[in-house]
């Protein structure tokens, strides 16, 4: 009896060894100038649904879809750069990890570093003109001699 129940576990898990194995996509090409076109480009497009994860490591559907929409793009001629315009166009630059370089994206490159040089800049500012306004100068010697002189005089009379 417990041998049956065995057999019986053992041809389970190997058919769901099978079936998960079935699940695996698995794509033609017609020569190995598109095998190497369709990888680069999956391991190149990102997810739009994962955090960060290509469309070639996503188990995400709009992955595979994307995956589908690559392999016809190749299979119809299309070049690297034209699949990858025509996901961009569809998808926005997210969906690719190097975007180009536009105004919008140097802004964001840019505007942060001007703001740390103003805040930095302003800190130094605010720092000489305490400094000017604590340092002492001779004209202060002469007031302070000065103030002590009349607080004297007003004790003597006293």
């Amino acid at each position: 009896m417990k041998i049956r129940v065995v057999f019986l576990l053992v041809m389970v898990l190997l058919l769901s060894a099978a079936v998960v194995n079935a699940a695996e996509d698995k794509y033609e090409f017609k020569n190995a100038e598109q095998a190497q076109t369709f990888k680069e480009l999956t391991l190149e497009l990102r997810c739009p649904k994962c955090q960060n994860q290509n469309i070639a490591d996503s188990d995400a559907v709009v992955a595979k879809d994307l995956r589908d929409k690559v392999l016809t793009l190749v299979h119809e001629g299309n070049s690297k750069q034209e699949v990858i315009d025509y996901m961009i166009d569809r998808y926005g630059y997210f969906v690719h990890y190097q975007p180009p370089v536009t105004p919008a994206t140097i802004i964001l490159w840019v505007l942060p570093v001007i703001i740390v040089v103003l805040g930095f800049g302003f800190i130094v500012f605010r720092q000489k003109k305490a400094a000017k306004k604590q340092s002492w100068s001779a004209e202060d010697d002469k007031r302070l001699e000065q103030l002590i002189a009349q607080y004297q005089r007003k004790e003597r009379h006293q």
